[in-house]
């Protein structure tokens, strides 16, 4: 009789706990639109200590203060005019758009394969290209903390992914979406999204 082997996982530090949660957020947040529940969520969420990343910890701060005063109609009728207008929408939400790939490197074409060697897949019931930001932010949460079956993977591979799908078109993705005229709530997001993006490429550069 051999014996089962036997897998031990290790609690996340908290500060790798943190980053999956913000990774989370961003991702939920770019999928669809905050219901009642996730605004009533953030908005009873305690403040960030400034004297970790003061521009995290204020950009945080304000999306509390904008989820205590939005309602998820009036969210939802804005995710819909930023992401889903009819033609073109009024900010793009897939990074091939930022990058200026040609349809033979599209980033969809590398992040298929990256994915793939990750052990990583679309789900079957998913519709949306794999370069929609809100994947490729879920993709870096698996890698951070893991997830059924998976441990974190190693700050090496998810520096390369950052740097090889998230980074090249992020800080342009929530610049365009701050300076919508039809942002309202989702400006708070960008600045958010845009503050734990810079944390997250200067970590990267000093590992």
């Amino acid at each position: 009789m051999s014996a089962a082997p036997v897998s031990v996982h290790r609690a996340l530090a908290p500060e790798e706990a943190a980053r999956g949660d913000f990774y989370s957020l961003l991702a939920r947040l770019l999928h669809a639109a905050p219901d009642a529940g996730l605004l009533r969520s953030i908005a009873d969420a305690e403040p960030m200590a400034a004297s970790g990343d003061p521009a995290l910890a204020r950009a945080w701060q304000e999306l509390i203060d904008a989820s205590c005063a939005m309602d998820a109609d009036a969210a939802q009728e804005e995710y819909e005019t930023l992401f889903d207008g009819v033609g073109k929408a009024a900010v793009s939400i897939y990074a091939g758009f930022y990058s200026g790939a040609t349809a033979v490197d599209h980033p969809r074409v590398r992040l298929q394969a990256d994915m793939s060697a990750l052990g990583l897949a679309r789900r079957g019931n998913v519709t949306e290209p794999e370069d929609h930001f809100a994947a490729i932010l879920d993709v870096m949460r698996v890698l951070v903390v893991g997830g059924a079956g998976r441990s974190p993977a190693s700050v090496a591979e998810q520096r390369r992914f950052f740097e090889g799908h998230l980074q090249p078109g992020v800080d342009k993705f929530f610049e365009a979406l701050k300076r919508a005229s039809q942002a309202n709530y989702y400006r708070k997001v960008a600045a958010l999204g845009a503050a734990f993006a810079a944390l997250e490429a200067e970590s990267f550069q000093l590992d």
